[in-house]
């Protein structure tokens, strides 16, 4: 039978635990408001009072906390409790550089840190579904990801250094939350016709642009020279059309992605750039 901790039983970290716990393993949980440790008790959970305590005499531990500074808080909790070799694997969602600190001085300190961030809801935890990202040594990779994809549909080992997972976290979210803007925006330029989410949806039934996104980002980094297809001019003026249609006759909108962008194209058009393809203005470095 499995033994594992699992720190920190919010929303994901308890479907983390109700997973475990239904596939028969033995599960030691540990959260900072103890009120939330009820349910997975009634459950089969072993319950402690202190993460030291959670971890002792378990196989792997899963970290599932709100950042770093709570991170390195509970690490150092555990003190000597934590058994050697153990795998300590994080799937809190941190700051890249404090993550390659965090590793290199756990390392140096014989603690097996293995930062693991996923894009996961808490219904996925529970059902054993989503993305696990995975970094750090290829030997840990290797001997670890077997047991990991039990708690995920996909694990995805980006790499040697240890932030990179963490990168690539914070890349994807960057996406998911600026999608939700940028749809609330689209929807406020629907709303001026009438139109809701259910047209935003047959839009998207025939016009997705999901696909295209790969495309995006090549043509952006080749944005700086070539021909241009649609320059930065017009899509600043369909930019211009976007927010006049939102604002309809009474000049009211509040739109939370398109004024940055129509700023950053002002931007990149006194720079001299108006006749280069318009992805320029969101070009790093441009």
């Amino acid at each position: 039978m499995e033994n594992v901790a699992v720190i920190g039983v919010g929303l994901l970290g308890a479907g983390f635990a109700e997973h475990l716990l239904d596939r028969g393993a033995r599960v030691q949980v540990w959260n900072r408001t103890a009120s939330k440790l009820a349910p997975l008790a009634e459950r089969g959970a072993v319950v402690a009072d202190t993460p030291a305590d959670a971890i002792r005499g378990v196989d792997r531990v899963h970290i599932v906390l709100s950042e770093d500074d709570a991170v390195d808080a509970v690490i150092a909790a555990m003190g000597p409790a934590l058994a050697p070799g153990v795998p300590v694997v994080d799937h809190s969602t941190n700051e890249p550089a404090k993550v390659a600190a965090r590793f290199q001085r756990l390392r140096a300190a014989g603690i097996r840190y293995i930062p693991a961030p996923v894009f996961m809801a808490p219904a996925n935890s529970r059902a054993g579904t989503g993305l696990m990202l995975l970094a750090g040594p290829a030997a840990d990779a290797e001997a670890l990801t077997a047991t990991l994809l039990t708690m995920t549909g996909r694990v995805w080992y980006c790499g040697e250094r240890p932030e990179l997972a963490a990168v690539y976290k914070l890349m994807g979210n960057s996406l998911i939350i600026g999608m939700s803007g940028v749809l609330g925006d689209a929807l406020q330029i629907g709303g001026s016709a009438g139109f809701g989410p259910a047209e935003m949806l047959t839009l998207l039934e025939n016009f997705n642009p999901g696909g295209m996104l790969p495309a995006f980002v090549q043509r952006m980094e080749r944005s700086p020279r070539g021909d241009a297809s649609f320059t930065l001019e017009m899509a600043r003026k369909d930019v211009r059309l976007m927010i006049e249609t939102a604002a309809g006759p009474t000049g009211a909108s509040d739109l939370h992605v398109l004024p940055g962008i129509a700023a950053g194209m002002d931007a990149a058009i006194a720079r001299g750039h108006a006749k280069r393809d318009y992805p320029i203005f969101a070009r790093r470095g441009r």
